[in-house]
């Protein structure tokens, strides 16, 4: 299946640059290596994904990139799931770190989803910025305060869903042996 979502990301590819698009190209490049993250994760440890855990990231990395398309423009809540998946693939790996490691996950979670999306928030504004100063096309788009708040809160939803879900739906990435 991730095989089709990246053949998807590809035609995202194309089309970006059949649009002359660079965000979209941008996006479609780094969202087919994130694809590719379980399986290296997989061959550098002793963590086995499910088959639905590579399917997630998958689609999350599919959704960015077909994001840059058009849809972050033209559908309102297309941002708010990109942003709450990308927020639970993040905190997923900080829970399964954590427990790994014996700590709580919850502190840690929560501080590593606030942390890398302020960062992210902030790189997307110094990208779009620099890109209009340049006068050329940004490769991430900073649309306003209130869409960086948003931003924020479903990152926290994402966090908050890893946290109330990740002891059933994550076990079997802590509790392999490694």
């Amino acid at each position: 299946m991730s095989g089709s979502l990246r053949c998807a990301i590809v035609a995202v590819f194309v089309v970006g640059f059949r649009q002359r698009n660079p965000g979209a190209v941008v996006n479609a490049v780094f969202a087919y290596l994130g694809t590719y993250v379980p399986a290296v994760v997989e061959r550098t440890s002793a963590i086995e994904f499910r088959p639905w855990q590579r399917l997630y990231v998958a689609t999350a990395m599919l959704l960015h990139a077909i994001g840059m398309l058009g849809p972050y423009d033209d559908i309102r809540w297309w941002d708010h799931v990109t942003h709450t998946m990308s927020a639970s693939i993040v905190g997923g790996a900080t829970f399964v770190a954590a427990k790994r490691r014996g700590k709580d996950p919850i502190p840690l979670t929560l501080g590593s989803v606030v942390t890398l999306g302020a960062l992210w928030e902030l790189i997307e504004y110094l990208i779009h910025a620099t890109a209009t100063r340049l006068g050329v096309d940004p490769i991430l788009v900073f649309y306003n305060r209130k869409d960086t708040v948003l931003d924020l809160v479903f990152n926290l939803l994402g966090a908050f869903l890893v946290i109330l879900f990740g002891d059933r739906k994550l076990a079997n990435l802590f509790e392999s042996d490694g």
